[in-house]
């Protein structure tokens, strides 16, 4: 598939064929990354200390604001690019690309500076103690140094996945999955730089990758790459692109008010290690989250062009395609939960009660994942065809409408058990509402094929 042709082969060429060229390459990339931040903590874990693992635990809030910002701007613009190649504007879909460039370097410096201004008291909210805030501040001040470099690198790997090279995105994330693996143990073992050494060989790694990206979107063979006089910011392209990537902002928002809650919930009724078994549990029950979201990113460019061409069947068939994979993936994540759970978590530490704790909390996680993934694909869904305000409703109801209350009212009657039983509620009664939203969407699409 040439260069030139490769975005409008999604209009054409059988779903199955297209799911499985651009989410292969994602899922690919997501797991690396996600067994990149298994190792990561595994390699700080049994080098620096459980407490380290805590600490590192502490940052999930920090890391998931300064994803907001990056998902905001990235899926928001990617998705845009998608139904606009899918409308044959390639004039706009230009101009994206110049402005995703320009709006992740303002976002990404400001966010980065801001949280380092202030990145003790941050910690502090977010439930450090004074034995875990050193681990954290440490990770984070060099987190938060690269974190342009982050947001770029992010973002235009959602865009190469877009403008039809999933390969190459796949490329990108794994070739920084293997830099991390290569020198995280040489900078953490060898140069005796602890955690720190852990978030240098991550912001080094993503720096590579983006100078590869930046090399791809300057070939002018290619039909989307960077030119002169598309850096200027376009009042249309921003608010379109802010308004598409606010459901996947405010998910990444709330889930660092959820971090927030549960790990104060931890503290309060189990202390450091608690914190350390959410940690590694999280982790674990995140490696298979991150396989749906590397197959919702499949999906996205596919559901997105299709919906801009008016081609419903073809939306409605990648739709199910996807939902059914994702149960596949989420219902593997339920049997790891629920029956090897001590065997996972042992990978991370050796000490006994941390596993204990671990192995506890991750049952409790996967209890009612074998749905999860049928929600997750809903959001998504709604987002990559540009629904904004369904895509946000449904990312706010597990975590603003159901999770933070519960994880405010249940630790007060049942303690440590509360926090922990919070989230496969929350997850059941979000289930529930997305079924009800795509079922009605299915009518729609079917009155529309009529007319």
């Amino acid at each position: 598939m040439s260069q030139q042709t490769a975005p409008t082969a999604l209009g054409t060429e059988s779903i199955r064929k297209l799911l499985t060229q651009y989410a292969v390459p994602a899922i690919i990339a997501m797991t690396a990354s996600s067994l990149y931040n298994m190792v990561d903590s595994i390699f700080i874990g049994q080098g620096v200390g459980p407490l380290a693992i805590s600490g590192l635990a502490i940052t999930f809030p920090v890391m998931n604001l300064s994803a907001a910002f990056g998902a905001m701007v990235g899926v928001g613009a990617s998705t845009l690019l998608s139904v606009k190649l899918g409308q044959k504007d390639y004039a706009t879909a230009q101009q994206i690309l110049g402005n995703v460039i320009t709006m992740n370097t303002i976002i990404g410096v400001v966010f980065g500076a801001l949280m380092l201004a202030f990145i003790d008291p941050i910690l502090y909210f977010f439930g450090a103690s004074d034995a875990t805030l050193p681990y954290a501040r440490d990770f984070m001040e060099v987190i938060l140094l690269g974190n342009v470099i982050t947001h770029m690198y992010l973002g235009l790997n959602a865009m190469l996945r877009s403008a039809g090279h999933p390969q190459k995105a796949m490329y990108a994330t794994i070739s920084t999955v293997l830099i991390n693996v290569i020198l995280a143990p040489i900078f953490i073992y060898v140069l005796d730089m602890g955690i720190r050494g852990a978030a240098t060989a991550t912001v080094l790694a993503q720096m590579i990758a983006l100078c590869w990206q930046l090399k791809i979107f300057t070939n002018k063979s290619e039909l989307i790459h960077i030119r002169r006089g598309t850096f200027g910011l376009k009042r249309k392209i921003v608010t379109n692109s802010l308004s598409i990537g606010m459901a996947p902002f405010l998910m990444n928002l709330c889930a660092c008010v959820v971090v927030i809650l549960i790990n104060k919930g931890l503290q309060t009724h189990g202390g450091d290690l608690a914190i350390g078994a959410y940690g590694i549990a999280n982790r674990i029950a995140f490696f298979f989250v991150m396989i749906v979201m590397g197959l919702n990113q499949g999906m996205q460019p596919i559901a997105g062009y299709n919906y801009g061409a008016r081609q419903f069947d073809r939306v409605n068939r990648v739709l199910r395609l996807t939902i059914l994979a994702a149960t596949a993936i989420t219902t593997a994540a339920f049997l790891v939960g629920v029956f090897i759970p001590h065997l996972v978590a042992r990978a991370f530490t050796t000490d006994e009660e941390l596993i204990r704790q671990a192995a506890h909390g991750l049952r409790y996680m996967v209890a009612i994942f074998p749905i999860v993934g049928f929600q997750m694909v809903t959001v998504n869904f709604f987002q990559s065809i540009g629904m904004a305000r369904k895509s946000i409703f449904l990312s706010l109801t597990r975590q603003l409408i159901f999770l933070i209350p519960c994880l405010l009212v249940l630790p007060h009657f049942l303690g440590q058990t509360g926090v922990w039983l919070s989230m496969p509620l929350s997850d059941l009664m979000a289930s529930i509402i997305a079924g009800w939203m795509l079922y009605r969407q299915f009518k729609v699409f079917k009155e529309e094929k009529r007319n």
